[in-house]
C-alpha cells in the first residue's frame, strides 16, 4: 500500500505550526520534497524536529535558527565514520556543508532559494538514502 505523501504527522505539524509563516511554508516544501523522494520515506520527530526515516533516520530539521532553515543529513544517531559520503554523495550545486565523513547540512535563506536548488536537493536526498538503507 503506498502512503499519501501529502499525510504529515500530527506531531510534525505540531512543531511546523510554531514556526514563523515564512519559516512553516519553508519547511512545508522541504518536507513533502523529501516524503516524495521514495515511497519507504517516513516522518517522526527526532531532536525535537521534524526527522525522515527509511530504516534509519537519514535527515533532520535544524529549527533554532532565527532566519531560514537547515537540513541536517546524517546516517542515524550513530552515524558510520568508516563510509566517507563525501565521495558518494554528487553535490554539483555545492549544497552541501560537510561536518564529518557521514553528516551534512543544507541551509535554505527562504522558499525562493529552496526552490532554485529543488533539483540539486532532491539528487542529493536519494543518493543520501541509498547510502541510509
Amino acid at each position: 500500500m503506498q502512503k499519501n505523501l501529502n499525510t504529515r504527522s500530527a506531531e510534525v505539524e505540531g512543531l511546523i505550526a510554531q514556526l514563523d509563516e515564512s519559516r512553516a511554508e519553508l519547511v512545508r516544501n522541504i518536507a513533502a520534497l523529501i516524503l516524495a523522494i521514495h515511497p519507504a520515506v517516513s516522518e517522526g520527530v527526532k531532536w525535537n524536529s521534524p526527522s525522515y526515516y527509511t530504516t534509519l533516520h537519514f535527515a533532520t530539521f535544524h529549527l533554532r535558527a532565527k532566519t531560514g532553515v537547515q537540513l541536517v543529513l546524517h546516517l542515524d544517531v550513530k552515524g558510520r565514520a568508516d563510509n566517507d559520503l563525501r565521495t558518494l554523495i554528487p553535490d554539483p550545486a555545492q549544497l552541501l556543508q560537510w561536518k564529518g565523513p557521514d553528516r551534512a547540512i543544507v541551509s535554505f535563506a527562504d522558499t525562493n532559494a529552496f526552490e532554485r536548488n529543488r533539483t540539486a536537493l532532491a539528487d542529493i536526498l536519494r543518493a543520501w538514502i541509498r547510502q541510509a538503507s
